[in-house]
């Protein structure tokens, strides 16, 4: 959906925190890009980072099953399913990284002083309001800061799974924890944290 003040309309915000909202995109597989700039709200807007996109049902005990053993390929199962459609719901997280600061003032890069409400409408970010909002990169650290905790647990988790396949798990272990130690020599913190959860 196109409105002429603010662009292209994806969905609607159906959770919101202070630091990050999740929106129920209106076209099944219509949510924006990883790493997309996004805005919600009119009167008090608010920008975030598209983080993690999920296409789940819409009915979270009816799960997915398989349709297309017979079909020729992706788009034929949902042509031959129609109702797939209206079963299926396809929503994105966004980490919170701005909002306009009072008149005269400009951006504010940071977490507004209330999220974002429950239905705003949310729009993608055409290229000249992310290059107005890119001007000052100071809203990098609190991507970096969602991404990271998201990431450092995914590191996690395969160097465990890895572990287990291996002939020595222990001596895997401690080879991938000095190589995390080189690439994280400069964040103390984050490497620790990455190496407590190696721990089966």
């Amino acid at each position: 959906m196109q409105d002429a003040e603010t662009g292209t309309r994806l969905g609607e915000v159906v959770e919101a925190s202070s630091a990050a909202f999740t929106v129920q995109c209106y076209d099944l597989y219509g949510a924006p890009a990883l790493g997309a700039l996004v805005r919600t709200g009119k009167d008090s807007p608010v920008y975030g980072v598209v983080r993690n996109v999920v296409t789940s049902p819409m009915d979270p005990g009816r799960r997915p099953v398989a349709r297309g053993q017979n079909e020729a390929d992706e788009e034929a199962v949902y042509q031959s399913n129609p109702q797939l459609a209206a079963l299926l719901r396809t929503d994105f997280q966004a980490t919170i990284v701005g909002y306009p600061g009072s008149i005269g003032t400009g951006m504010r890069y940071g977490l507004p002083s209330h999220p974002p409400r429950i239905h705003a409408f949310v729009h993608v970010c055409a290229p000249p309001e992310v290059s107005a909002f890119t001007k000052d990169l100071r809203f990098l650290p609190l991507v970096l800061a969602g991404a990271a905790t998201e990431a450092d647990e995914v590191v996690a988790a395969f160097l465990r799974q890895a572990a287990s396949a291996q002939a020595d798990p222990h001596e895997f272990l401690i080879t991938a924890g000095r190589q995390m130690a080189r690439l994280l020599s400069r964040d103390l913190q984050r490497l620790n944290a990455i190496l407590g959860s190696l721990q089966p």
